[in-house]
């Protein structure tokens, strides 16, 4: 997207005039929708689970005011948000932010006590910069400048959210000293400014979903397409943004999160069917949406000499008997399954901060359980049972494997001729002999409770909670 349009200065305060003048909007109106884009942006990015806690930093003017509708929308969003608002606005408007934002709970504190409170990183997971929009010219007065002193990279190691400009650039020039804050995000309102044009951190948005075809035309403005009913749009898409990418990576040993999101105390599974608190979980996992496949499970095998490998499958069904997945038998881990007779699996939903781990002995399950199972999938994915030989190479590269499926899908192309099941193809049961309930806690001292019995035909469970 880089024929996207940066505005100067003056152009961005002429068409906030023409929004707020003819057009017809009200301040507070696109204050509300500029909020709203923030909040968006930064859920997006910077999920609940991982980033629980939200610095808001307000400045005094509209930019300020952004902040304190993304400090609202992000407590919906399921956020703990805490505002610092140095410099309150003595206006209705800004008056009536601050009492919306009170009533929800949400916490004011000065920045006194931010200072007095140690690092920022003991205080929040990310800090939203809201102090100065485009207008703001001069240097920043007490105690403005001790904040953005604090924002600087040497001292603030949390990812920071600046609203439309990073506080202390230059709206044209960018960082002129090269000692300013350095965001991870960029919330650009309306359009993107020319400072814009020299971040580097990871993610640049575009919010703003009103721009009228009267200014989009007069200042002949290229912006992105929102996608769906998106408030915001990312757009950087860019070389900038994989340097930046590749730079954080290689970082990888300051990649952490700080587990906060529950507990779990072995008194109460206590008489507890562990399989009863496995789908008690997994409904959670899939009425939270964690992820697109919350059934994808890693699934590990070992062959005769206790060489382990690893897969992610996809878990197709469970009861009191334990897992069921499918795959072809001559697979390797098909081979490995059938000659060794126990596996182990582990499933993490990050979201919720949990794990589980299972060991058991394994078996094949009916070949009518399979047939089932087997019709009721796409026929497709059916054809492509017979297509591919899985685990063994393909000399002839993807072209081979294309060539087998359009021969085969013209053998079954009269749909009304059923896709008969390979005999190399069907499910296996996992009757677990453990699980393991993991739930992640600060410091990592997480929780760890684990169920085992004898063998697969013992009823009684010994219950016991695991050192993290």
């Amino acid at each position: 997207m880089n024929n996207i349009t940066y505005l100067s200065q003056n152009d961005a305060i002429k068409v906030d005039e023409e929004l707020m003048g003819p057009l017809g909007f009200s301040v507070d109106q696109l204050m509300e929708l500029a909020g709203l884009s923030v909040a968006s942006a930064l859920a997006a990015e910077y999920p609940a689970a991982t980033h629980k806690r939200v610095l808001v930093l307000a400045g005094p003017g509209n930019n300020g005011g952004d902040g304190l509708v993304a400090a609202r929308h992000l407590h919906h969003f399921g956020y703990d948000v805490t505002i610092c608002y140095p410099k309150p606005t003595d206006k209705p408007l800004y008056r009536g932010l601050v009492t919306q934002c009170k009533s929800l709970g949400l916490s004011f504190v000065e920045w006194a006590d931010v200072q007095a409170g140690g690092a920022l990183a003991s205080q929040a997971d990310v800090v939203v910069d809201a102090l100065f929009g485009f207008s703001f010219k001069g240097a920043p007065r007490p105690p403005f400048d001790s904040i953005l002193q604090a924002l600087k990279p040497a001292s603030c190691p949390l990812p920071i959210v600046s609203v439309d400009i990073p506080s202390g650039w230059d709206v044209e020039g960018g960082d002129v000293a090269g000692d300013g804050i350095r965001p991870d995000m960029l919330v650009s309102l309306t359009t993107p400014k020319q400072a814009a044009k020299s971040f580097q951190g990871r993610f640049h948005y575009l919010g703003g979903r009103f721009v009228p075809p009267a200014i989009r035309d007069k200042y002949r403005l290229v912006l992105p397409a929102y996608p769906g009913t998106a408030q915001c749009v990312r757009i950087d898409e860019d070389a900038a943004a994989a340097a930046a990418a590749e730079a954080a990576a290689k970082k990888i040993q300051d990649m952490r999160i700080s587990y906060e999101v529950g507990t779990l105390d072995e008194g109460d599974l206590a008489g507890t069917d562990p399989m009863s608190v496995w789908d008690e979980w997994f409904k959670q996992a899939v009425a939270d949406k964690v992820c697109t496949e919350p059934n994808a499970i890693s699934v590990a095998t070992a062959d005769s000499r206790g060489r382990p490998s690893v897969r992610v499958v996809l878990l197709k069904g469970y009861d009191e008997r334990g897992f069921v997945f499918y795959t072809n038998y001559n697979s390797r881990k098909g081979q490995e399954l059938d000659a060794n007779g126990y596996a182990s699996f582990a499933v993490y939903w990050e979201k919720l901060q949990r794990q589980v781990r299972v060991e058991g002995v394994v078996e094949r399950v009916s070949e009518e359980e399979s047939r089932q199972y087997f019709d009721s999938r796409p026929r497709g994915s059916r054809i492509g049972a017979w297509v591919s030989r899985q685990s063994q190479p393909l000399p002839g590269g993807r072209e081979e494997l294309e060539a087998r499926n359009v021969e085969l899908g013209r053998q079954y192309e009269d749909e009304a001729v059923p896709v008969p099941k390979p005999p190399h193809w069907g499910g296996y049961l996992i009757r677990p002999t453990t699980l393991e309930f993991w739930q992640g806690r600060p410091s990592r001292l997480h929780d760890r409770v684990q169920f085992t019995r004898e063998d697969v035909g013992a009823t009684e469970w010994k219950v016991q909670r695991l050192q993290p």
